[in-house]
């Protein structure tokens, strides 16, 4: 009975912080070991539990709740905790937070956007190459698609065949996937003429893909 009354004396003299700081680093763990499962809606549930109920803030939880909720498609979510990474003094980490909202405001046609936040993502960490990378393509892109506006060629009637292969090159472009929808144009081309009408829009297309070659 002594021995009894003795242990739960010495139990009763644990601070309850020590409780909280196993509890804080149990969750942790549980967070990563989602995110790193790819389960990322889980990630994303694991994660508010360290903001809800722990209170607990960093650059690095807010950039793995944007991966996390960009991975699970939920990408406006994920732009508010990308943007809040973005004010890291984590300057590497600030970069990665701004080239992924470049990404996410890109694919949104949100175009000019998309250009000052991979501008961004340089200015914190100019050796981030993914955002050189984006930065060059999209300005290459813009400015060519600016150029083809401002040009008064006579051009073919493209053919409804012709106008849904550059419907469907069109969203491949949307997901940054330039060299598929170059070969889309080209396969169109040698099937009928009247995809000369989008010359233009390939010749972009073949400079764009050759800047990712490089």
């Amino acid at each position: 009975m002594t021995s009894s009354k003795l242990i739960l004396a010495v139990l009763l003299l644990i601070p309850s912080s020590w409780t909280r700081v196993t509890r804080l680093n149990d969750a942790i763990t549980t967070a990563e070991q989602s995110y790193a499962s790819a389960n990322y809606e889980q990630s994303v549930t694991d994660h508010m539990v360290l903001v809800n109920e722990f209170e607990y803030k960093s650059s690095e939880l807010s950039f793995d709740l944007g991966l996390s909720h960009h991975y699970s498609e939920k990408v406006d979510e994920a732009l508010t905790w990308y943007d809040q990474t973005t004010q890291s003094p984590n300057k590497k980490l600030a970069s990665f937070a701004f080239n992924q909202s470049g990404v996410i405001t890109g694919n949104k046609k949100e175009y000019e956007a998309a250009l000052s936040k991979f501008q961004s993502s340089l200015i914190k960490d100019p050796t981030n190459e993914q955002a050189r990378y984006n930065y060059e393509m999209l300005a290459r892109w813009m400015q060519r698609d600016e150029e083809r506006k401002n040009q008064d060629q006579n051009k073919p009637e493209p053919s409804d065949f012709a106008k849904r292969k550059k419907a469907e090159a069109d969203r491949l472009v949307e997901q940054f996937r330039f060299n598929d929808a170059l070969t889309v144009m080209q396969d169109a081309m040698a099937q009928d003429s009247t995809v000369t009408a989008y010359q233009d829009f390939m010749t972009t297309l073949q400079e764009v893909v050759e800047i990712d070659e490089n």
